[in-house]
């Protein structure tokens, strides 16, 4: 059964969007981790467009289960993490007009410069992830610069439209998934999954873990946190 991280980027960005201190990502995290979760991610973007540093000093402070920082290779944000040592740091692309992140890391084109950050986190007990996609190339690159873990980008599954491509992209998913665990490397899975098309993902031998955000927290806005966190944990059965 794959462990459950949930993102409380959202719960920052409806604080953002009047100012002041609600709602408050921290108290959305222990929220979730009542409700069950594995695991808290939180995205510190290069704008700080919603989770802010404050937000990362309170989570790394107050998350009892694991704290999962999404972050850029960009040399100020590896700084924070270092400084703040969360007990994952997933790397991610990032562009500022994007709403949210595209697609996965290019390691194969960016080995260098992915290791560099890689092992400056490293360095200080961070485990490291790459956010990539269902790409056998992008895989080998992960493991050719010593990094552990990979989450694969499930965002052409989740936004497929037809049977054929959900079938499509759901084939790339289970054969990269496939190919990393035949490296020795650890499979997380995530972006755009929802309460109809997740367990079709938990099901795929060898998923450790799901990372799911927006579909948990729009559930939450009718049905209540505790439950929508409580709901996808157990689709992740």
């Amino acid at each position: 059964m794959p462990k459950l991280g949930v993102n409380v980027d959202h719960v920052a960005t409806l604080r953002e969007a009047r100012g002041g201190s609600e709602p408050d990502p921290v108290w959305a995290a222990l929220i979730c981790e009542k409700a069950g979760c594995d695991s808290i991610v939180a995205h510190l973007r290069e704008d700080r467009r919603h989770i802010d540093d404050a937000d990362v000093r309170l989570l790394r402070k107050k998350v009892m289960t694991r704290f999962n920082l999404e972050m850029s290779i960009n040399p100020g944000i590896v700084k924070v993490a270092r400084r703040i040592g969360p007990d994952q740091a997933t790397l991610v692309p990032e562009r500022r007009q994007e709403l949210t992140t595209e697609g996965g890391l290019s390691v194969f084109k960016n080995k260098r410069r992915i290791a560099k950050a890689s092992g400056l986190l490293l360095d200080k007990g961070i485990e490291v992830s790459l956010f990539i996609d269902p790409d056998l190339r992008e895989i080998q690159a992960t493991k050719d610069i010593d990094v552990g873990i990979i989450e694969i980008h499930t965002g052409g599954y989740s936004l497929a439209k037809t049977r054929s491509s959900v079938e499509s992209e759901y084939k790339k998913i289970k054969r990269a998934v496939d190919f990393a665990l035949s490296l020795g490397l650890v499979v997380n899975a995530g972006h755009g999954l929802n309460y109809d098309n997740t367990k079709r993902i938990a099901r795929i031998p060898g998923v450790h873990e799901l990372n799911i955000g927006h579909s948990i927290m729009s559930r939450a806005v009718f049905a209540g946190l505790y439950k929508a966190a409580r709901d996808m944990k157990e689709l992740a059965r």
